[in-house]
């Protein structure tokens, strides 16, 4: 996650704000119901995350992982439905 959605003023972006509370929410599913820890960089201005899981995933926890990242995808894509003009989703699968 890259940017700033500049909807409203810093403090009031219905966007920022729904974005970073559908991000957290997922990244806080996956470690608590998977019992994962990941790594996650962010950035210093609040307008980059990077996320990503360990390597050594068991197959179970890494599906179940995945369909909890999927639900991420799937609301951010709502949420870019609707402000489109102040986010974008690129998807980039990266293979392991």
């Amino acid at each position: 996650m890259t940017g700033h959605a500049n909807y409203a003023p810093h403090g009031q972006d219905l966007v920022c704000a729904g974005t970073t509370a559908v991000v957290f929410g997922s990244i806080n599913a996956v470690e608590e119901l998977c019992n994962v820890q990941a790594t996650i960089e962010l950035g210093s201005d609040g307008g980059f995350l990077t996320y990503e899981l360990p390597n050594d995933l068991d197959v179970h926890t890494a599906e179940k992982a995945q369909i909890l990242l999927e639900g991420l995808v799937v609301s951010l894509k709502t949420i870019e439905l609707d402000y489109g003009k102040y986010i974008r989703l690129i998807e980039k699968v990266q293979e392991v």
